[in-house]
């Protein structure tokens, strides 16, 4: 049964359990112990697996490694440390895992020190790591003489599970660390490790303890059981120990200025960067986080610009900067020499940066979860407040970030999603598996229900995949995919002498990152885009590359072609790709915040009521209650009982505004799914523009929808079939096949240390496409890409819930016909405008809509005047 810790040791109680060394040693260092440590330490120590959620800087990596240290330290004052592996740490960063060596080699030689004044002879403790990085020299060396506490990563786990000789020296282990849990468990790289674990498990001498280290995340049970695993279809036992609580968070939103429609692009920059470097004065180092590598890169560029007295102490950090500028940007950091980094997403995981005094937050990082782990890098000892503040630009982002701090102030935190029976990553296990040894079906799939991403699996698609393997789906051979193992009388096993370079040459879960090159039809190069941007592209859709615009025809392997158009307006606006998602619990927590404030507007203490609940300056509160005043006089407010659907009608283009606050994951699945269905019912071509807060249906002008037709697509029978019908024919899809087919060794990316050209494998991707789906619907890869795509890259499931909701009568459909988008629809509407290519090109065309609507609200406010 998974517990929660119920029980806060005492010192005296901790102490009493550590060896003499150990014992004195953190008398000396610490003095006393952190509150995960208190709850922690002693449960380890029992052999209890346990998961701790803590903040940056509370001593759960401590936590986690006291009572392995101290067994050490007792077996080598016995003379019984033996030359085995005693303890795995895994984390997802491999820098992460320097630091990890750094902070266990100075604790270790300072006890052996303590030892040898208390009259003990301690062996040395050794610690190693196992990575991509490591020379075949040094995996050698481990082999004959293995470090006592381990240090490595998925991937490498995954490969040393099937290294003939080092896998045994993984039998010993009596402790697995996972670190980071939260950035594992919700991609295919926490299955994959899943999955690894309990292989290690079945090999083990004994059971291992189990130790996850989270920050802030939930439900923690559930995360629980993903570190645990199952045994005989229940979770395994052991203790949540939760302390995110143990440490202040203070978190300010701010508008930068007290117009945020009117306001020039060029004030609202200045506005921006003038607070900036006010804050950055104002503390010693300041962490801001923007949500883009571009933009990262963008304001570390403008703050050097337009402040010269920051030359040298403002450094940019993101993952496109090569490995070591990156490195010498926490060095840096950590010995106190800048004053400000900037940031997309690279440094909210836990690497070790030195003391951080405030974090900023430029626009909305979307989730509640991800802001707390953004501020709580500010304050690094626990004592310390974790100081943030959020800095809304635009009226949407405004109403995101204050109701996005009110619940993490509150500790209201979004799901995680933990991905369900990744068949690709299953391929890859199963192949792993068969060649250690001949394995019975049935073994083997107990075996794989134990990791708790695959508890659910069902034997057909357990079987499916064995199936694939062995070669028995007809017409593969043809397009040379060959069966790499053998299936009979219930057993399989291993097949031909290259399956294991196969394996060691193509295992892991991460992509290979793709440019795409974009060339008109004549072959002309003009440039790249990035594979995610190109994912989207429709033929005739039309995008910006290099200050010109271009039409969208079609794709062949790694390359895109185009026609170029002239004076034509952008549908896909560039910046799209790397906009983080909304997560479902905020969005519907937002909708319930817009029904909140409907019910202030008649008030006159309504500004103060959002500044004493709400925590936001005097400037947002205003901004927030004249932003839902305008959409109430024009339109309806949508919220969590209303959704709003506008038509406005056009001579280029009709667009059907959909006011679907539920995330962009969400909306991307309903969009596609309505507009498939719009465009099979009409006969037409549908344009989509997406955001978090809804999407638009793009119409040719001569195509109208009714207001019953409206209604009808949100009865839609089977939204799961319909989207996969459109998502037939997509780069979506096209794109996405060859990742899982890579993952799922259906196209090797390398093979007999040669690598295949990413264009390469694109095209035998797209040809592999068409057979499965001519001849194998059922094939295990096929059904992959589209739970892939549905489940991970989209939120189908929460769609299928707002469905529900509307056809229960629980939320209703307001359908209204506009001559100009009402407020709430100027960001879609500036998304799906074919004017818009910039951001100060969105503000101007936002900036017009205003002006339209607050003359027409006036106006209608003046008729009834004149009358009475």
């Amino acid at each position: 049964m998974i517990r929660w810790a119920g029980r806060e040791y005492s010192d005296g109680e901790i102490f009493s359990i550590l060896s003499e060394p150990v014992r004195e040693w953190f008398k000396r260092k610490f003095g006393t112990f952190t509150p995960p440590q208190r709850y922690a330490v002693i449960e380890i120590h029992k052999g209890e697996n346990v998961l701790i959620s803590s903040p940056t800087g509370s001593g759960k990596t401590l936590s986690a490694f006291l009572s392995a240290i101290n067994e050490l330290i007792l077996l080598g004052k016995e003379g019984k440390l033996e030359d085995k592996i005693y303890v795995l740490y895994v984390s997802p960063l491999r820098a992460l895992n320097n630091d990890i060596k750094r902070n266990l080699e100075g604790p270790l030689a300072e006890i052996k020190e303590v030892a040898e004044e208390l009259g003990y002879e301690i062996p040395e403790i050794r610690i190693g790591i196992r990575t991509s990085d490591t020379s075949s020299y040094e995996k050698s060396k481990m082999v004959r003489k293995p470090p006592h506490i381990l240090i490595t990563t998925p991937e490498s786990l995954a490969i040393a599970l099937n290294a003939p000789k080092f896998r045994e020296r993984l039998k010993t282990i009596r402790y697995l660390i996972v670190d980071e849990v939260h950035a594992l468990a919700e991609n295919k790289r926490g299955s994959h490790l899943a999955l690894s674990i309990e292989r290690l498990q079945e090999m083990a001498e004994g059971r291992f303890v189990r130790i996850g280290l989270s920050a802030t995340i939930h439900p923690l049970e559930e995360v629980a059981k993903f570190v645990f695993g199952f045994e005989n279809g229940k979770p395994r036992p052991g203790l949540i120990v939760d302390v995110s609580f143990a440490k202040q968070t203070e978190i300010k939103v701010e508008s930068v200025v007290e117009d945020l429609i009117y306001t020039p692009a060029g004030a609202l920059s200045e506005a921006l960067y003038n607070r900036l470097a006010e804050l950055i004065r104002e503390h010693r180092t300041t962490l801001i986080f923007t949500n883009t590598r571009s933009g990262a890169e963008r304001v570390a560029f403008n703050l050097k610009r337009r402040f010269p007295e920051f030359e040298g102490l403002i450094e940019a950090h993101h993952s496109s900067l090569s490995r070591e500028v990156r490195l010498d940007v926490e060095e840096k950091l950590k010995r106190g020499e800048l004053r400000a980094v900037i940031s997309s997403t690279s440094l909210e995981l836990g690497l070790d940066i030195g003391t951080i005094d405030l974090v900023v937050l430029i626009g909305s990082p979307k989730s509640v979860n991800r802001a707390l782990q953004r501020i709580g890098r500010a304050g690094h000892r626990l004592h310390e407040v974790s100081k943030g503040v959020i800095l809304a630009l635009d009226r949407d982002d405004l109403v995101e970030v204050t109701v996005l701090a009110h619940n993490a102030r509150n500790r209201r935190l979004d799901r995680v999603r933990i991905p369900e029976n990744p068949l690709d990553v299953l391929v890859q296990h199963l192949l792993g598996m068969a060649l250690n040894k001949v394995w019975e079906v049935e073994e083997a799939y107990n075996l794989v229900r134990r990791a708790y991403p695959f508890r659910n699996l069902p034997l057909e698609d357990f079987m499916s995949v064995l199936r694939y393997l062995a070669g028995e789906y007809a017409g593969l051979e043809e397009k040379k995919v060959y069966a790499k193992i053998w299936l009979e009388d219930g057993r399989f096993g291993r097949r031909g002498k290259m399956t294991r370079a196969i394996y060691y040459m193509n295992v892991g879960t991460i992509p290979d990152e793709a440019k795409i090159r974009v060339h008109t039809m004549d072959k002309q190069m003009i440039g790249t885009v990035e594979e995610e941007f190109a994912e989207r592209l429709m033929p005739g859709d039309i995008f910006v590359l290099a200050g010109r615009t271009y039409e969208f025809v079609k794709s062949r392997g790694n390359k895109i072609y185009v026609i170029p158009r002239e004076g034509a307006k952008p549908t896909i606006p560039a910046w799209f790709s790397e906009m983080l998602p909304l997560s479902f619990d905020l969005a519907l927590d937002i909708q319930r915040f817009r029904r909140e404030v409907k019910g202030l507007l008649k008030r006159r203490d309504a500004v103060r009521r959002l500044v004493r609940k709400y925590g936001v300056d005097e400037k947002a509160a205003r901004a927030i209650i004249a932003y839902f005043r305008e959409q109430e006089r024009y339109s309806v407010i949508p919220d969590d009982e209303t959704v709003l659907v506008e038509f406005v009608p056009g001579d280029k283009r009709n667009r059907y505004f959909f006011h679907t606050l539920i995330g962009r994951r969400a909306n991307d699945a309903l969009s596609r799914a309505f507009a498939y269905l719009v465009s099979k019912r009409k006969n037409c071509n549908v344009g989509i523009a997406i955001n978090d807060n809804g999407f638009a249906l793009l119409l040719p002008p001569e195509v109208e929808l009714s207001e019953e037709e409206v209604r009808g697509l949100f009865e839609v029978d089977d939204l799961r079939e319909t989207l996969k019908l459109a998502l037939d024919n997509t780069e979506l899809l096209k794109r996405r096949f060859r990742h899982v087919a890579n993952r799922g060794l259906l196209i090797l990316r390398r093979y007999v240390g040669r690598s295949k050209r990413l264009g390469r494998q694109q095209v035998m991707a797209v040809s592999l496409l068409r057979v499965l789906k001519e001849n194998h619907p059922d094939f295990p890869l096929l059904k992959e890409v589209y739970r892939e795509i549905m489940e991970d890259k989209m939120d189908v499931e929460s769609a299928e819930l707002f469905l529900s909701w509307v056809r229960e009568g629980r939320i209703k459909v307001e359908f209204r016909t506009h001559s100009v988008p009402s407020p709430f629809a100027f960001n879609l509407e500036a998304i799906g405008s074919s004017d818009v290519i910039l951001m100060e090109d969105r503000r101007e065309l936002i900036k017009q809509l205003h002006r339209k609507i607050m003359t027409m609200i006036e106006e209608a406010q003046e008729v009834p005047a004149k009358r009475s």
